[in-house]
């Protein structure tokens, strides 16, 4: 399995693939001594149901999937707060990243911090969406369609095995992610001092008569889709490992970052588009 990018896998030693980590895992699950058993007893055993994931307190898909739904929930209900109460924008993208921060690089994942994240990032998103909305109406639907047709696909592809994580596209894409940083940092810089006034900066400037902002914007969604690989191929290892249940909410936390990251982009790509 090639390493997530998502900080939220790969702070967390239930998502790796090193054998010490999965050993450490193995070892941890409690097993039944059978050496002074009678024949009777070990067929009453082995007659039993298996054990759930529930039971035995492991990572499950399912789990893992109604923690996201629930988290996502969450998300969508701060988003409508943010709509209808824009100014919040500013406070929440702060305590958002705080918030971020701590789920992060907090080694056990707490499940009302993570949701907690999840309402303060929906109302970023949704303030920043009226932003948008206001100027260019229509495009908050077009972005949520478009969001969920790239999540759809690549959710389809993963699972269908037509697309995997590798360890050299691993690596062109965090060489790639470096370079997206370096440059929006920079255009962030030349738009504050007023060095470039326009409103997207440098991705204003045309290649081919194409803005630079659109050729930037389809690669960075190809970016954020293979991110979201990454992240199911992360999801995977750690069910695969039998990690503890408690991990599916940085499981949650690290979706919801990509999903987020992905739909900002799509919205400031159709904004250049539609300029």
């Amino acid at each position: 399995m090639a390493n997530s990018s998502n900080p939220a896998f790969n702070n967390s030693p239930a998502f790796s693939d090193r054998p010490a980590v999965a050993k450490k895992l193995e070892t941890s699950v409690p097993t039944i001594p059978t050496a002074n058993m009678t024949a009777q007893q070990l067929t009453e055993l082995y007659s039993r149901p298996s054990a759930t994931e529930v039971e035995t307190d492991r990572m499950s898909y399912q789990d893992v999937m109604i923690k996201i739904v629930v988290s996502f929930v969450i998300l969508l209900a701060g988003a409508a707060v943010g709509w209808f109460v824009p100014a919040l924008l500013l406070p929440a993208a702060i305590v958002g990243f705080v918030l971020a921060l701590v789920n992060i690089f907090k080694k056990k994942p707490s499940p009302a911090l993570v949701l907690i994240y999840a309402a303060v990032e929906g109302v970023f998103v949704g303030a920043v969406t009226v932003f948008f909305e206001a100027r260019y109406p229509g495009i908050a639907t077009q972005a949520v369609i478009g969001t969920f047709v790239v999540v759809g696909v690549t959710l389809a592809l993963f699972a269908s095995g037509k697309i995997r994580a590798s360890k050299k596209a691993t690596k062109v894409f965090l060489i790639a992610m470096i370079g997206y940083a370096v440059f929006s940092v920079i255009n962030l810089i030349l738009q504050v001092t007023g060095v470039n006034k326009d409103a997207w900066g440098l991705r204003s400037v045309e290649v081919f008569g194409i803005p630079l902002g659109v050729i930037l914007g389809v690669l960075v969604i190809v970016m954020a889709a293979y991110s979201l690989v990454l992240d199911f191929d992360s999801i995977k290892t750690g069910v695969q490992r039998g990690a503890p249940r408690i991990y599916g909410w940085a499981a949650a936390f690290g979706i919801m970052v990509t999903v987020v990251w992905l739909y900002l982009e799509i919205l400031r790509l159709l904004a250049i588009l539609r300029r």
